[in-house]
């Protein structure tokens, strides 16, 4: 199965933030368990009691699912789904339907100078949007693949691995910090300088498997549906202009 083919029509600024939205929920509900054992494993440790290995409560990203299951139930996996819903369907939506429009309304037919000024001003989402488009117009430039299902799986499991790099140590300090308990840290950098001076600097990459397990897994389903929901959008537009 390669999925829809590329039409010849472009999808609309509406149908991509429409369709992100949808495709950030969608790939939320697929990878939401990933999340909350990647937490989990991440503030595991946190005080000096936790870190001798018979206080060990949780090994590993399906570990720590199973543990989750065991002494808290199933649906102690998808706490706070709802929220991460509401979060994808406002965020997403922008983040991702409207970069295929910003990027062509600052990017002359034709050129690729304003590349790097695009790249620069992407930081924030370079490590998904940026990449998994670099990776995926060099599929297609080369000829290595079509504009379908496996040229999308490859650019977005790329994009999931730079994402993971690039947002690890980010993401550590932030579940650190707001996991901590009142008057722990001063602040999100004494947090930093505390993980590396008592832990040292391979502690901002703490739980870097289940991270790169929910973020691979949220890009790869996430890209995949969101090209598949903006083509059935325009093809159902099209059916509806022009029913016969």
């Amino acid at each position: 199965m390669v999925g829809l083919k590329p039409t010849d029509i472009p999808p609309s600024a509406t149908v991509k933030f429409f369709s992100a939205g949808t495709a950030a929920c969608i790939a939320d509900l697929c990878t939401f368990p990933l999340d909350t054992a990647k937490v989990r494993l991440q503030i595991q440790g946190e005080s000096k009691a936790s870190k001798t290995a018979k206080n060990v409560k949780y090994r590993g990203v399906f570990g720590t699912i199973a543990t989750m299951v065991k002494t808290e139930g199933p649906r102690s996996l998808y706490n706070g789904l709802v929220a991460g819903l509401q979060r994808q369907m406002s965020f997403a939506s922008i983040r991702i339907g409207l970069y295929d429009s910003v990027k062509q309304f600052y990017t002359p037919k034709g050129s690729d100078r304003t590349l790097p000024n695009i790249t620069r001003n992407a930081i924030v989402n370079c490590g998904e949007l940026v990449t998994y488009d670099l990776i995926k117009e060099a599929l297609l430039k080369y000829h290595l693949m079509t504009d379908n299902f496996p040229c999308h799986f490859v650019a977005a499991f790329g994009a999931g691995f730079c994402a993971t790099v690039v947002a690890s140590p980010v993401d550590v300090v932030k579940t650190r910090y707001m996991n901590s308990i009142p008057g722990q840290y001063k602040n999100a950098l004494n947090c930093t300088l505390t993980m590396v001076m008592k832990e040292g600097p391979t502690a901002f990459y703490k739980g870097f498997m289940p991270s790169f397990l929910r973020l691979g897994s949220w890009n790869v389903v996430m890209f995949v549906s969101f090209e598949q929901l903006k083509r059935l959008m325009v093809l159902a537009q099209v059916a509806w202009e022009f029913p016969f």
